[in-house]
């Protein structure tokens, strides 16, 4: 399909400046020609009543004409003003209207070729009319004799195209003025759209309202959170989703600086570091976060973050993780019980049936007696099976502390390994790079109600003072060395998954004094009573 080609807005602003020059000018060359004709005609009209006025002064005029002119008087003195003051006639008529000067001698003794009623009334008269000499601005007057009587009429013209020269050269000089404001007019569009067609990246309007239309629809039809930051730190751009997943939607122009975030997350809008596939934990959410530099010419223009949801991804990472562990508990008890098993039925076969009895015995009173540390729910003993296996990898000993007692099974399976999953990882870890050994990590659990509280310590060489009110902030680590995107996470999530029950993690004791950090944490709401509900 053939699409028109438009024409460029540069040139459309000149032409319309072009145009708007011209019509502004026309309209004030008729208004200017209209003005200055009617002030000039009047202006000459009241010249030539005056002039006619002078001439009628004189009464030896007036005798003459009333005697008829014996001496032919009238026609030397009328010629004489004519000449001196440049007017196109002077014409002396008696009250008949018949001619005694005329600047064409053979028109003297003729009437007049317009209408003298007027000053022959004795009233003056100024008047553009046209004549046997053409067109003129004249003023008629009354005559007089010497005694006062109204013997004839003096008529005075000037020639009406010296005011149409008049007004030629005025309007001249006025279109030399109006030439350069139309030059100058069509400079500055020039520079004006050479100005806008930089600023605009050399896009037209048009142009522009497509990428507008375009980038509403990329922005808002994405998964991903887009927010882009300008060079001054100022939000420019922040899609729906990206406002969702912050928990705050802020406005164009506001400072990153001002949005309540914290951790990883204000370090890349800020600016201070890139990110590539960074996590960050804002709220209950956690997020994928990527920064890119734009730069256009070589010109930094600031930056754009996208912000992925992998909240869903961590739960069901985390869910996986509890059901493998879980699974791994199982088959190494099922191994367990499968020896015994065996060991009964060779007894059994071999016809020792009081050794079997004994036997049989011997694991009911060990079931019946069992320790106090023992944690009945399958979930807590697959993770801290699990846990204790992984730590042993890493010449750590993971002990069930003496005041565990754990009463009901746990009824959110997810939210428990979360929280004591990552004390757990911290500790192994902080216990693994301390100075103490043997490495050790201790953990306590308590059952009250529905509640749970964990407690987990270290012989690790405690948290730093100047790092226990950040501790649980997103990207804060106290591994300084070999840093990485996925350190300091899971403290904070781990709060926040325990915040978002109503629950809470806390530094109990830094350490630094014989032995390593104490974490405790309280978990509202997790565990089932006797019957398998909930307590409340």
């Amino acid at each position: 399909m053939f699409t028109p080609r438009r024409m460029p807005f540069a040139h459309q602003l000149l032409v319309l400046q072009i145009g708007l020059v011209v019509l502004l000018a026309g309209v004030g060359f008729g208004l200017a020609e209209w003005l200055l004709r009617g002030e000039l005609t009047h202006d000459y009209g009241q010249r030539a009543l005056i002039l006619a006025r002078s001439v009628a002064a004189d009464p030896e005029l007036g005798d003459a004409v009333a005697a008829g002119d014996p001496r032919r008087v009238v026609q030397e003195r009328a010629e004489r003003v004519r000449l001196r003051s440049k007017a196109l006639f002077v014409v002396v008529a008696d009250r008949r209207g018949i001619r005694f000067s005329h600047p064409n001698p053979d028109r003297l003794g003729s009437p007049v070729s317009t209408d003298p009623s007027v000053p022959l009334s004795g009233r003056e008269i100024a008047r553009v009319e046209r004549g046997t000499l053409g067109l003129s601005a004249r003023g008629k007057v009354p005559l007089y004799d010497h005694t006062g009587a109204l013997v004839g009429a003096v008529s005075v013209g000037f020639d009406a195209r010296d005011i149409d020269r008049q007004i030629h050269r005025t309007l001249g000089t006025a279109v030399l003025f109006a030439t350069g404001a139309l030059l100058a007019g069509v400079l500055a569009s020039t520079a004006i759209a050479r100005r806008l067609k930089r600023q605009t990246l050399g896009l037209e309007p048009y142009e522009l309202t497509e990428l507008v239309q375009e980038r509403e629809a990329v922005l808002h039809g994405v998964g991903d959170g887009v927010l882009t930051v300008d060079v001054r730190g100022r939000v420019a751009v922040c899609n729906a989703e990206a406002g969702r997943l912050l928990g705050v939607t802020p406005e164009r122009g506001s400072a990153v600086a001002d949005l309540p975030l914290t951790g990883r997350l204000e370090e890349v809008l800020a600016g201070t570091r890139e990110a590539h596939n960074v996590l960050a934990v804002v709220g209950d959410r956690v997020l994928v976060v990527n920064r890119r530099q734009v730069r256009h010419s070589g010109r930094l223009l600031g930056g754009v973050i996208t912000l992925r949801d992998r909240t869903d991804v961590e739960t069901l990472a985390r869910e996986l993780d509890a059901v493998r562990t879980l699974f791994d508990a199982l088959r190494a008890q099922r191994h367990e019980y499968v020896n015994r098993l065996h060991t009964l039925s060779g007894l059994l076969q071999l016809g020792h049936y009081e050794q079997a009895a004994t036997y049989i015995q011997t694991l009911t009173d060990v079931a019946a007696d069992a320790p106090p540390g023992t944690v009945p729910d399958p979930y807590l003993q697959a993770l801290l099976s699990a846990k204790t296996a992984a730590a042993a990898e890493k010449d750590v000993v993971l002990a069930i502390g003496e005041g565990t007692w754990v009463p009901g099974r746990v009824a959110d399976p997810l939210d428990v390994t979360t929280v004591l999953g990552n004390l757990v990882d911290n500790a192994v870890e902080a216990a693994r790079l301390g100075s103490r050994r043997p490495a050790t990590v201790e953990v306590e659990l308590l059952g009250d109600g529905s509640d749970l509280y964990v407690n987990v310590s270290d012989t690790g060489d405690g948290v730093p003072g100047e790092l226990r009110e950040a501790i649980f902030r997103d990207g804060v680590s106290t591994r300084r060395a070999a840093p990485d995107r996925t350190r300091g996470l899971g403290l904070a999530l781990a709060r926040h998954t325990a915040r978002a029950r109503g629950g809470d993690v806390t530094l109990a004791d830094p350490g630094l004094d014989g032995h390593g950090a104490v974490f405790v944490a309280w978990l509202p709401g997790v565990l089932l009573g006797a019957r398998g509900e909930a307590t409340q």
